[in-house]
């Protein structure tokens, strides 16, 4: 008898923890799914920024992706850094073959520090190719703007930019983060029916490393466990609300975000669960 749900993330590495396949593991136990991961690239940073990335040969990863599917199929999928078009190919490949798993499209083009993490010709590949695959996508304003090749100011375009990913784009919905507006932290989500805005309080703190994975892996576990997107959606905000609110106070740069932080304000570990 199967006692847990699974989730994989197809992902690169973060030595320091805090982005990554570590925060996507972190997350996935502290939802109570079983996480899985699947390496893509090695990389050397931490909170102060990248300092260099090794791509795992395009061979490795189809080895890992058949160890994960020819033994434990996974009830949701998170893709997070995938550098190259070689790469975005295969996953493409293993997604097609299981449409009905729910997928999760974390676009990371560039790191809370600025660092690049996607070849600039990726950029159109992974929209072409994985988007339409995506049963979310969770693109910050900056991967947004890439995604639409526009920019985004303000809630009205971010709107307008959530009905393109979906209607013409194709994913079947769209959470579109707003952290980087100057207001307040509203989330944007649209699943070709219904706008929603997600509104969270901001905090002033520069300890937000990973929170894009995070809020990612979040989602995803609620997917596996069988929420539908924007009740998984709703969770997710009030999981990385919590993360970035207790502050966990390491690192010398944009420290990472506290993973049981939802848990310092008593809020039930079984909410979502299905």
């Amino acid at each position: 008898m199967v006692l847990v749900k699974t989730a994989l993330t197809i992902a690169g590495t973060d030595p320091t923890g805090g982005a990554g396949i570590q925060a996507d593991l972190k997350t996935f136990q502290e939802r109570q799914v079983f996480g899985m991961s699947v390496l893509t690239s090695a990389v050397a940073q931490n909170t102060l920024g990248v300092q260099a990335v090794e791509n795992m040969p395009i061979t490795f990863i189809e080895q890992q992706l058949a160890c994960v599917f020819n033994d434990i199929e996974p009830d949701a999928i998170k893709t997070g850094m995938i550098s190259t078009i070689d790469m975005m190919e295969l996953i493409a490949t293993y997604l097609k073959k299981c449409p009905s798993i729910p997928y999760v499209m974390d676009p990371v083009m560039v790191a809370t520090s600025g660092d690049a993490l996607m070849e600039t010709a990726s950029q159109a590949v992974i929209r072409d190719l994985l988007l339409p695959l995506a049963s979310i996508v969770t693109p910050n304003l900056p991967e947004a703007e890439i995604l639409i090749g526009q920019k985004i100011e303000g809630l009205n375009e971010m709107e307008r930019a959530a009905r393109y990913i979906v209607n013409d784009l194709g994913a079947s919905s769209v959470v579109i983060k707003g952290g980087h507006l100057e207001e307040q932290a509203i989330d944007v989500f649209y699943n070709g029916e219904q706008i929603e805005h997600f509104v969270g309080d901001r905090y002033q703190t520069k300890h937000t490393h990973g929170t894009g994975c995070t809020f990612a892996a979040a989602i995803t576990a609620e997917l596996a466990k069988g929420q539908d997107t924007y009740q998984a959606v709703s969770f997710a905000k009030q999981f990385i609300t919590d993360a970035i609110r207790f502050p966990l106070g390491i690192g010398k740069g944009n420290g990472p975000t506290n993973h049981w932080g939802y848990r310092l304000k008593g809020l039930p570990t079984q909410r979502g669960d299905a």
